[in-house]
């Protein structure tokens, strides 16, 4: 049985070392993308109060966006020799992070919860990229355009959370039920 860092080819001119840590950086970020499409599902799902239907289809088009970056890293694991897991119990042995803990919630709880969640996502991107500057610029610039978009998503998210005068509701917040609390107070 092949793992992601049992490579027998790489692409040229890239080294098997560079490929096997690349491989790994790449199956880190598929994780956090099969994991972040199914809980903006699980949101889409659980999401009430009065602005239901603006955050409900919201989240549609993001899940679909995420599903593509999920593939697009799986496709370029293979490409570079690994054989990417994508399996939900490979997800939850590699995570290092807990599962979305809300379930029926307010569209702000949710968004608020959300904010958390984008941020680290955003984070683990954002250092993936520093990290493939030295390895191969072809995946820096794939995870280079996700963020882009999954920062574009997150300023949405921001936005039902701020007053006028800038001020997020959860800049305090370190967890999601912390963030959840401070998102209802802007209800």
């Amino acid at each position: 049985m092949a793992t992601s860092t049992d490579i027998h080819y790489t692409a040229p001119g890239l080294d098997r070392e560079a490929a096997v840590r690349i491989i790994e950086l790449l199956q880190l970020r598929l994780h956090a993308a099969n994991d972040l499409h199914l809980t903006l599902k699980h949101v889409h799902w659980n999401v009430v109060g009065p602005h239901f239907i603006a955050v409900h289809q919201m989240l549609d088009p993001q899940v679909e966006l995420v599903r593509g970056f999920a593939d697009s890293l799986a496709e370029r694991i293979a490409t570079l020799g690994g054989s990417p897991q994508g399996t939900p119990g490979g997800i939850v042995a590699a995570r290092a992070w807990d599962d979305y803990s809300l379930g029926r919630a307010t569209t702000q709880q949710h968004l608020a919860a959300l904010d958390l969640v984008y941020a680290g996502i955003i984070t683990t991107w954002r250092e993936g990229i520093d990290e493939l500057e030295k390895l191969d610029v072809v995946t820096q610039d794939m995870l280079i355009g996700q963020v882009e978009k999954l920062e574009l998503f997150h300023w949405f998210i921001r936005a039902h959370l701020e007053d006028q005068g800038g001020n997020l509701a959860t800049s305090n917040a370190s967890a999601e039920t912390e963030a959840a609390v401070a998102g209802s107070e802007t209800e």
